[in-house]
């Protein structure tokens, strides 16, 4: 530490000769503006302190994918195999399974799991996880398949000893609504990863020492409550993020940075007019104007004047700033930025009312933007309404693999269909019904939905997979939500209670539902959501 810390002064003062230096020749220019002199404000705790909260951790495992319709593969690699067969005894612990042959058979398919986990979440906080066929084998296809389970650790860390950070599990997810050709031996598991744990921040001090870790913990305690930090060591401490933000982790871990140690009300006023001057220029505005929200209630009157300005992103940071300390002139402001149409700050403004803002506030704003013209601002009130858990979006849960999803309030129609994160099928404007005179078939020809003019019902069909004779047909009324359920439903005799259904997999029911909407079967635009987002770390060789 102390060899770290040489060498840190070394750097500072390095820069700080630089600075000299050009400050005895021609003025630095940022842009057309000259740079004014830093003042110093005081000493801050992210000077002293390094907070560690990393937002994401890139994890990666082997798994089995099962159910696959003689795509899989035999082939495994020795090391893996061993692998595999251990995790799968535990796992079974007590049947009689050979795992060998699970793990040969054509119907399986050994993969690489990957995901990007998110750490600024509760445990059993689910995440997407990406899987792929390993290279080399035989395996043609994961479509239909399952992954039975997998151990997934910090990337680069197969094979080690090390924690097992979240497990993964589910239906494989194979994309068939992006254009071109599908690869299907890269598959993803929707919402199927599982965080094992809540990761705390850690703060490490720059120079060990009892009392400045005492200082800050203090501090942070007066500031946000008492059990907010615990200094484990003169060099480290432990915090617990507090109730106010679990859904702005990292919006806490900025406001810890910027608290001063030091406050008397002369330093309190100098740095509440620097950082209001600097948010009214928009230099370093998210730094801004989390020091002002560091600061606390003092801020308020001087943030008010701010909502006056003539730049709207100067408005929404103070208004935004104004919330988190409880400010209805903050909320009044972010109201009117999230229901101008011209405003380009809109879904800004209403996720941070989501975030911040009283509950019975939070979802009027959003039902009311649930009649938008703008779909992008539908589909953001429909989001903030289900993290609330409000009554205006209905939710069903189908085939226990994905949700159905309906919302009344709106007035366009619509079907939103989700490709990362929890899988679900939304209807705006519901109930939608389809016109008659319906043809649709899915792209392999084994599901067929059909009503021929006239028909009183609809009438959809479906293959077995495997042995193409056997064909299954029920009835539904016209309505969409109806169709959807006897598509995906399982069958009677599985589930024993409910309806009956044809078991048709999230990925298949999607693409049936683009073909219905571009023929026009049913009067709603169909919008699918973005692919998940997985930072793989490629090795290379």
């Amino acid at each position: 530490m102390n060899i770290w810390w040489e060498k840190t002064l070394l750097v500072t003062g390095g820069l700080l000769i630089v600075f000299l230096i050009v400050g005895c020749g021609e003025p630095v220019q940022r842009g057309e503006s000259e740079l004014a002199p830093e003042i110093d404000l005081g000493t801050t705790i992210g000077s002293l302190a390094e907070v560690f909260s990393f937002e994401f951790i890139p994890v990666e495992g082997y798994g089995l994918v099962g159910g696959l319709n003689g795509t899989g593969s035999a082939e495994c690699p020795v090391q893996v195999r061993g692998h595999l067969k251990q995790y799968i005894l535990q796992q079974l612990a007590g049947d009689k399974v050979n795992v060998d042959e699970l793990i040969s058979s054509r119907d399986t398919a050994v993969v690489v799991v990957q995901g990007t986990m998110p750490t600024a979440v509760p445990k059993n906080q689910y995440f997407d996880v990406r899987v792929a066929a390993l290279p080399g084998t035989q395996t043609t296809s994961l479509e239909g398949g399952w992954l039975y389970g997998a151990e997934l650790k910090a990337t680069g860390g197969l094979g080690m000893a090390i924690k097992v950070l979240a497990m993964a599990k589910g239906p494989v997810f194979i994309d068939a609504l992006s254009p071109g050709e599908t690869n299907k031996k890269i598959g993803y598991i929707l919402a199927g990863g599982t965080v094992l744990n809540e990761y705390k921040i850690n703060m490490g001090l720059r120079r060990p020492d009892h009392r400045t870790a005492s200082l800050i913990r203090n501090k942070l305690n007066e500031r946000f409550g008492d059990g907010t930090a615990r200094a484990v060591s003169p060099s480290q401490i432990e915090l617990k993020v507090p109730a106010k933000y679990k859904k702005q982790k990292q919006r806490f871990v900025s406001i810890v940075r910027t608290i001063y140690l030091v406050e008397t009300p002369e330093a309190t006023k100098e740095r509440i007019s620097t950082f209001v001057r600097k948010l009214a220029v928009l230099e370093d505005k998210y730094l801004s104007e989390t020091a002002l929200e560091a600061i606390g209630n003092e801020s308020l009157s001087k943030l008010a004047a701010l909502l006056n300005s003539s730049q709207e992103q100067v408005r929404l940071g103070a208004a935004r700033c104004m919330l988190n300390l409880g400010s209805d002139e903050g909320l009044n402001t972010l109201r009117k930025i999230a229901s101008d149409k011209d405003s380009a700050y809109r879904i800004e403004a209403l996720e941070a009312i989501t975030a911040s803002a009283n509950r019975n506030d939070a979802v009027a704003i959003s039902r009311r933007l649930l009649r938008d013209s703008d779909y992008n601002i539908r589909l953001a009130a429909y989001e903030n309404l289900r993290k609330l858990d409000d009554i205006a979006v209905t939710q069903k849960l189908i085939a226990r693999n994905f949700y159905l999803e309906q919302i009344t309030h709106t007035e366009q129609k619509g079907i939103f269909v989700s490709r990362s994160g929890q899988p679900r099928i939304v209807l705006f404007g519901a109930p939608i019904y389809c016109r008659d005179n319906i043809f649709i078939r899915s792209a392999d020809g084994n599901i067929t939905i059909n009503a021929p003019a006239g028909q009183r019902y609809v009438s959809i069909i479906r293959k077995h997979p495997r042995r193409p004779n056997i064909i299954v047909q029920l009835k539904s009324s016209f309505e969409l939500s109806d169709i959807i359920q006897t598509l995906c439903e399982e069958p009677l005799k599985k589930t024993r209670e409910g309806r009956r259904g044809l078991n048709v997999s999230y990925a298949e029911a999607i693409a049936l539902l683009k073909q219905m909407s571009d023929k026009g079967v049913v009067e709603a635009e169909f919008r699918a959501g973005p692919l998940p987002k997985i930072n793989l770390i490629i090795k290379k060789k």
